[in-house]
């Protein structure tokens, strides 16, 4: 009897379970799939901000694209490259995708915080089709729609076909290129401008219309190989010379974004009221220790990121920090309440020394970090290093901020006195003049050979008086003068 009862409970519970899943099998019918795939995808077209690239940078200008619409991009590949407050700066992506718009043509200037490119990340999936539950009735099948009718076929022309000779040749269509065809890395961007190639003028044969260095090669020699196009005649009236000096001319020729830069920089420093100081400082003895350590250097094993050879300027910047030390104050910066207009000085712990270098791109003023904790040696890779990203153009926008005192260092090309400008944010700046020798007297009258440089401060005379700047300049000149004294400050 227990059997018996257990059969039946089980027969109940299976014709239970079979008439829900005929319920369940009507309404699947009742109520198709719904694509939620679809609904993913417009959410996946994403708007990406520029990001912030620098300390108080609002905007920046364009220079390149390296993607176009319809471009399939990975994660970390460069999207874009920007300067402002003259650096380069490589934009790249976040996610992979597809490129669906660009806000900015190149030569714009893009707002920081605002989209400038769209990006379906997306897109590089394909829809997939929703398997429905139960097995699609009868009813179901004789809803789809019908195909459509087959094309009629075209009357072939049994006509013979008589051939025109007055029918030109048919030319080759050139290949359009969209507006940012110009496709390629860093490195191929470098080498295109090192052979002077406009890259705008090969076509890429990477992925997406990408530039590689193959296609430059192939392109100079293509070149190089071609034999030189003969002088078109013209039969217009030749134009008239402009070699004609009898009447003025006048051609306007726009800023560049370096020029640009640097007019809103200076035209702020014009409100500071410079200070001029000037001093004369024997490099005799720097001289001796600079050929002695060179010599000691080059005995040496290379050691990677060290510079095989010292010059001057590390020990001018060592000895700007140890003044530093002194006289704070020169590494102060000035600032003046939004609310209330009272200005104040804001002290900062770090030496943070930027140097003037002159670029192919213009003036460049990368900074030194933390000069204070570094040797004469770490000083000077830390300034290659600046150096040789300077003249490539790929100097961060890290390494251009959080200065705090500036060395130009303008006697490499010339000059012996100067009056250099103050950056904003700063209240002192020192230019160095070229070293030249020059006869002296030393202790005992007798004429001596000496190598002498002038120093050239600039100071803000709201906060820096003449007496403070004249000290400070003193100390530099006796550790200049008495390089042995670098020895007690290493840190």
């Amino acid at each position: 009897m227990f059997l018996q009862r257990g059969s039946r409970a089980l027969s109940r519970q299976w014709q239970t379970s079979k008439a829900v899943g005929k319920v369940m099998a009507g309404h699947q019918q009742a109520c198709p799939a719904r694509w939620f795939h679809e609904s993913r995808r417009v959410m996946a077209i994403k708007a990406v901000p520029l990001a912030d690239i620098g300390e108080g940078i609002v905007e920046c200008e364009v220079i390149q694209w390296f993607v176009e619409p319809g471009a399939t991009v990975e994660e970390f590949s460069p999207l874009c490259e920007v300067q402002s407050d003259k650096a380069s700066v490589e934009i790249t992506s976040r996610f992979p995708g597809t490129v669906k718009k660009l806000y900015y043509e190149a030569g714009d200037m893009a707002k920081v915080g605002k989209p400038f490119i769209e990006i379906d990340t997306a897109d590089d999936a394909a829809p997939e089709a929703v398997e429905p539950a139960t097995t699609p009735s009868e009813g179901a099948k004789e809803v789809e729609a019908p195909s459509a009718p087959a094309p009629p076929k075209p009357v072939e022309n049994t006509s013979p076909e008589v051939p025109r000779v007055d029918d030109p040749p048919a030319q080759t269509q050139p290949k359009v290129k969209g507006k940012c065809a110009a496709l390629a890395t860093p490195a191929v961007r470098h080498l295109s401008k090192e052979l002077k190639i406009d890259i705008t003028d090969i076509d890429g044969t990477g992925k997406d219309g990408r530039v590689l260095k193959e296609d430059i090669y192939k392109f100079v020699k293509a070149r190089d190989s071609a034999p030189p196009a003969a002088p078109a005649q013209s039969a217009t009236t030749p134009a008239p010379s402009s070699s004609d000096t009898s009447v003025q001319t006048e051609t306007s020729v726009p800023l560049t974004n370096i020029q640009n830069q640097m007019f809103k920089s200076m035209t702020r420093s014009l409100n500071i009221p410079h200070f001029l100081y000037t001093d004369e400082i024997d490099f005799s003895s720097l001289v001796e220790l600079r050929a002695r350590l060179n010599k000691v250097l080059a005995k040496s094993p290379a050691v990677e990121g060290q510079s095989g050879k010292l010059s001057y300027l590390p020990f001018i910047i060592k000895a700007v920090s140890l003044a530093l030390y002194q006289f704070p104050i020169l590494n102060a910066r000035v600032d003046v309440d939004a609310t209330t207009g009272k200005p104040s000085l804001i002290h900062r712990s770090q030496h943070n020394i930027g140097v003037a270098m002159d670029t192919p791109q213009g003036l460049l003023v990368p900074v030194i970090k933390n000069v204070a904790s570094m040797n004469i040696l770490s000083i000077a890779a830390e300034l290659t290093r600046l150096q040789t990203l300077a003249q490539q153009g790929k100097l961060s926008p890290k390494d251009l901020t959080g200065g705090t005192i500036t060395v130009s260092n303008i006697g490499n090309i010339g000059g012996t006195y100067l009056s250099p400008v103050i950056v904003d944010k700063e209240v002192a700046i020192v230019g160095i003049g070229r070293m030249r020798t020059v006869p002296a007297f030393d202790g005992n009258d007798n004429v001596v050979k000496k190598q002498v440089t002038n120093f050239s401060w600039s100071a803000d005379h709201r906060v820096v008086d003449g007496a403070t700047m004249a000290r400070a300049a003193d100390v530099v000149r006796s550790v200049v003068e008495e390089p042995d004294v670098m020895v007690m400050h290493l840190r």
